[in-house]
Order: structure tokens, then C-alpha cells, then sequence
């Protein structure tokens, strides 16, 4: 599809709050990316779930994303609703969803329904993100794609920062931390419950303040769309047909995220343990008729919960630090051309030297130091892979595309998922510490892949279209 069908709005220059509000929903979407991420081997834990299997439950989100983004990508490209444009009724639909999962996590009584529940927060958060990802590519010029990738990465900066710190910030107002064995604290269900206010309020700020032009010509938008491939054929033709650019950020891609999913997925057992001294305790190990083993068994609940919010609460150190990185490229960005690859090597190696430290921090505190690292690498990752894509692809294409390209987010944490917790029983003794290790290691190897890796301004415009 040419780009003259998709509106003029895509060569207009927006100022900085225009893209401030377009972005704006992401700080929703990040609250419920943060909760999961730093909570949820907390409720699976405190469920009865042991750490060596906490990947395994985990792999609910990165398969639902594999199925859920391509799909929403191809259907926005070919939606235009007459008052809320081609990627806005998705926000809103994800945005919904998305809440009423949040509110309903922390409630939980078993492990199995809070497994279920992970799966439909995770679907309804890609209902709403993949779109967003599109549209700063709809409705931004090429000069100004990393600026709108940055500006997004900021806004998810401070909703990491905000959502990481929550249950502690509930716990400081005198709401409880720790619950009887198989509770979930209500610290952590006042916090879901905001998140869930957040998420809702953030995509309807967005919703009702950026507009989207209708296609050029809108009969013949709908004409081309209506004899165009199906679903799955579409989906599979894209895939094979991916521009080579596409192709080698994947790599980058992969493992990025596979570093990210084995924090998000082990960091709360692996710090509780290694550095705080304090895991989760089995409740099956504890006779609760027998007071001193109850009041032992409370005990070491509490201490453990009590670590839990401060991982919690040290992991929002990298949401802090990528919101710090992003402010400062925000800044550049809006003056001069970035260059993108090397940004991106070198944030990567950044983080790297970020996971590896967790090994060996001689006391809780140097936590902040080495989750400000990873924030380094966090904020790249959120915005410069995709200002490297947007400019090979085509524009008519753009949800589809940034659909297939998070194939490479979610097929690392599946891998992940299945293939982490044996690693680490048959390497490495079960020790959780040593998946933040391994997390290390894949951003270092990333940095590496991103010699393969054309950085846009570099080539002419006939050399990118021979790539594709």
C-alpha cells in the first residue's frame, strides 16, 4: 500500500506535549508491565509455587504475546472507526481487560487461577501496547522517531519507577505486608488495584487527546484491505518477507528480552536468597499446630515478604534510571540526529555489567547501583531498536510489522520459560542468583549482535530498498 492512503498526519512535525499525550497511555501499560514483572513470582511463591519452577508458570505471558501481537497488528492496519481512528478502540479494549485482571491477581486463592489470570493480563496489556508502538510511526516523521521513542521510553521509565515502589509505599501508609500461608498481602492487592486505576486513566488521557488522520482515500483503503490476504496468510507472508534490518535487530532483540524475562521471572527468589538472607519459606516444612514451629514459619514469612518489597523497590531503581537516560536522549534528540546503534551497544553493555554485579554486592544497598545499570540498557531497549526499525519498513504495514518484530520479545522468554529452571538445577545447583548471571551475560551478547545491524543515516535510501 502506498503511504498516500494512510493520511497526511505521518509527514507533520508534532511538538514535544503532543507526543507527550499520544505516549501517554504508556504509563498505564508500564504500571501493569511493573506489577507483573516485579510481583508476580511474589503471588506464585506465596501461592506455593517453588523457585524452581517459577519460569515454567511465567510462560503464559511471553505466549501470549507470540499469538496476540502479530494478530492486533494486522488488525489495526486495516480498522478505521469513524470516531476512534485505526489504533485507539484498541487501547481502549486492552485497557479494560488489562484492569479488570489486575484488580482480580491479587486475589487469588490458588496457584492455577493466578496462572489463569496472567494469561489475560498479559493478552489485554498487547491488546493495547503493539498499537502504541504503531502509531509514533503513524503520526511521527523519520527526523523525529527516536525523539517519539524516547519520549515514550520516559513515560515508561516513570511508571516502572512508581509501580516498583508501590507495595512498599502502600506498607510505609500502614497497610500490611505479610498474610497467612497461601494469602496474598493486602499491601500488594491495594497496589494491583491502583495500577488497575492507572492503566485506565493513562490510555483514556491519550484516547481523548490525540487524534488520528483517516486514510487519504478511504474507499480505496478499505477496497485493498478487503482483497488483501488473510489473517494468517498475511501474517506468514510478512514473516518471510521481513526486511533484512528487521531480521538482524531480532537477534538483538532475543537476547535483550531473554535477559529481562529471567529478572523479572527469578530476581524476587534469586535477591530474597542470595543477598537479603531471606526466602520464601515452605509452608509444608512447618507443623502450624505446633506454636514455636507456627511462629517460626510467620517469622520467616515476614522477613521475606519484607525483602520482597525492597526487591520490589530496588528494581524501580531501573525504571528511575532508563526514565534519567531517556529525559537526557529526549534532550539530544530534539537537536541533533542520534546514533542509534551506537547508543544501543553501549547501554547494552551497561546493563550487562548491571546483572553480573548482583552476584557479588557486598550488602543490599549496591542494589541500586547495579538496577541503574540495567535501567541504562532498559531504556534503550524500549526505544532504539524500534527508531532503527521504523525507517525499513513500510508505512502501510507498521502494526503489522512492529506485531512480527515482537515476535523476537516474547520467542526469548518462552526459551526462557522452558529451558531456565533446568539450566539452573543441573548448572548450577538450583541457585536462583545465577539466572541474573545468565541475564548478564545475554546483554553483553546482544551488544555483539548489533555489528549486523544498519544504522539508518549511514546507507542511502536505494540501499535500504534493495534490503527489503
Amino acid at each position: 500500500m502506498s503511504s498516500s492512503v494512510i493520511g497526511k498526519s505521518a509527514q507533520q512535525s508534532l511538538s514535544f506535549w503532543q507526543i507527550w499525550n499520544m505516549s501517554f497511555g504508556f504509563l498505564g501499560i508500564q504500571f501493569g508491565f511493573a506489577l507483573q514483572g516485579g510481583f508476580m513470582s511474589r503471588i506464585f511463591q506465596t501461592l506455593g509455587a517453588d523457585k524452581a519452577s517459577l519460569p515454567l508458570l511465567w510462560i503464559a505471558a511471553p505466549l501470549t504475546g507470540l499469538l496476540v501481537q502479530p494478530i492486533i497488528g494486522y488488525l489495526s492496519d486495516r480498522t478505521w472507526h469513524p470516531i476512534l481512528g485505526r489504533r485507539r478502540p484498541y487501547f481502549l479494549v486492552g485497557a479494560i481487560l488489562a484492569s479488570i485482571a489486575l484488580v482480580a491477581m491479587p486475589h487469588s486463592s490458588v496457584l492455577w487461577m493466578a496462572v489463569g489470570l496472567l494469561w489475560v493480563l498479559d493478552a489485554s496489556i498487547n491488546i493495547s501496547m503493539e498499537p502504541f508502538r504503531a502509531l509514533v510511526a503513524d503520526k511521527l516523521p523519520e527526523q523525529q522517531r527516536s525523539y517519539g521513542f524516547v519520549v515514550q521510553t520516559l513515560i515508561i521509565g516513570i511508571g516502572t519507577w512508581i509501580a516498583s515502589n508501590l507495595p512498599w509505599m502502600v506498607n510505609q501508609l500502614g497497610i500490611s505486608n505479610v498474610a497467612g500461608p497461601g494469602v496474598v498481602p493486602d499491601s500488594v492487592k491495594v497496589a494491583f488495584a491502583i495500577g488497575a486505576g492507572v492503566f485506565l486513566l493513562s490510555i483514556l488521557i491519550t484516547v481523548f487527546t490525540t487524534g488520528e488522520e483517516p486514510p487519504a482515500d478511504l474507499d480505496r483503503f478499505r477496497k485493498e484491505h478487503a482483497a488483501g490476504r488473510s489473517l494468517v496468510a498475511e501474517i506468514a507472508h510478512n514473516v518471510v518477507h521481513m526486511p533484512v534490518q528487521m531480521l538482524n535487530l531480532g537477534l538483538v532483540q532475543f537476547f535483550s528480552w531473554l535477559a529481562f524475562f529471567s529478572m523479572w521471572s527469578m530476581a524476587t527468589p534469586a535477591l530474597t536468597d542470595h543477598v537479603f538472607k531471606a526466602p520464601a519459606p515452605d509452608a509444608a516444612a512447618f507443623d502450624m499446630s505446633v506454636p514455636a514451629q507456627a511462629e517460626a514459619f510467620n517469622a520467616a514469612n515476614a522477613a521475606f515478604q519484607s525483602a520482597a518489597d525492597l526487591v520490589g523497590s530496588y528494581m524501580g531503581y531501573y525504571g528511575l534510571s532508563s526514565m534519567a537516560v531517556a529525559l537526557l536522549l529526549s534532550f539530544y534528540a530534539a537537536r541533533r540526529v542520534v546514533n542509534r546503534r551506537l547508543v544501543h551497544f553501549v547501554s547494552l553493555i551497561l546493563g550487562g555489567v548491571g546483572f553480573l554485579s548482583m552476584a557479588q554486592v557486598p550488602d543490599p544497598v549496591f542494589l541500586i547501583a547495579s538496577f541503574a545499570l540495567v535501567g541504562v540498557a532498559w531504556a534503550s531497549i524500549l526505544s532504539m531498536p524500534y527508531a532503527l526499525l521504523a525507517s525499513s519498513v513500510d508505512p502501510g504495514k507498521m502494526g503489522i510489522y512492529m506485531g512480527i518484530f515482537n515476535m523476537f520479545i516474547v520467542i526469548p522468554q518462552i526459551v526462557a520459560a522452558t529451558l531456565l529452571g533446568p539450566t539452573l538445577a543441573v548448572f548450577f545447583g538450583g541457585s536462583p542468583i545465577f539466572a541474573l548471571v545468565i541475564s548478564g551475560c545475554s546483554l553483553i551478547v546482544a551488544a555483539l549482535c548489533l555489528a549486523r545491524v544498519v544504522e539508518p543515516g549511514g546507507e542511502s535510501a536505494a540501499q535500504m530498498a534493495a534490503a527489503h
